[in-house]
């Protein structure tokens, strides 16, 4: 029987299993980005940590979790802090730069954990499977209604919304397969090339909206 995280191990404490965790994590993306879930084995996570079997047991009881907790922890970590430093802005076209530069900045930090995300997560099943879609919902649905926002279209037009996001996320999620540090720049370069093409297409090169767009672009507040 595994030991109540909350609790720690034989007096572990919380930051101690959280910071032990975040390695198990790291270790992890890394062999289930190199060899993919279905090749993976428990033994070659545990390897990859330096543990025993029984050690990684502790953190990872299957595969099948330690793909889930992967997924889950980075999909959480940009949300959540997307949310967080949204809370104190009201504009909808400075929120969706946020979203941008938050994904991107975490994804640079995180690329085998987003490769993960990207090609391994409809692996998972059952209960794992089924919370990994419901935030990957919640995080779909704050990217909608910010560009429902910023095109003032109440009447939503579902179909030309999805189609918006999906592609926006695609360029985010993609970043690992081209991203290169000393070409590309960082996280806050990549969001003005990458937000600046996307709103021209979203939302053409006229009306108020789109000016504001494009001084937001030339003048951004982070």
């Amino acid at each position: 029987m595994r030991t109540d995280p909350s609790n720690g191990q034989a007096g572990e404490s919380r930051q101690t299993y959280d910071q032990k965790l975040e390695f198990v994590l790291q270790r992890a993306a890394e062999v289930f980005a190199e060899r993919g879930f279905h090749r993976a084995s428990i033994r070659e996570l545990a390897r990859a940590t330096g543990m025993s079997l029984a050690g990684h047991y502790y953190y990872f009881r299957s595969k099948n979790e330690a793909l889930f907790r992967i997924c889950d922890h980075v999909l959480r970590q940009i949300l959540d802090t997307f949310e967080e430093r949204a809370k104190a802005i009201d504009d909808p076209l400075e929120r969706l730069r946020l979203l941008v530069f938050t994904h991107l900045e975490i994804s640079l930090s995180h690329m085998r954990e987003m490769k993960v995300l990207s090609h391994e997560a409809e692996s998972l099943r059952g209960e794992y499977l089924a919370k990994i879609r419901q935030t990957k919902k919640r995080y779909y649905d704050s990217l909608a209604s910010i560009l429902r926002e910023i095109r003032g279209d109440r009447r939503g037009n579902g179909r030309d919304l999805r189609l918006a996001a999906m592609t926006l996320f695609g360029s985010m999620n993609w970043i690992y397969t081209w991203y290169r540090p000393e070409v590309d720049g960082e996280a806050k370069r990549l969001t003005d090339f990458m937000l600046g093409i996307f709103l021209r297409g979203f939302l053409g090169g006229e009306g108020a909206t789109a000016r504001r767009a494009g001084r937001i672009l030339r003048h951004p507040s982070r």
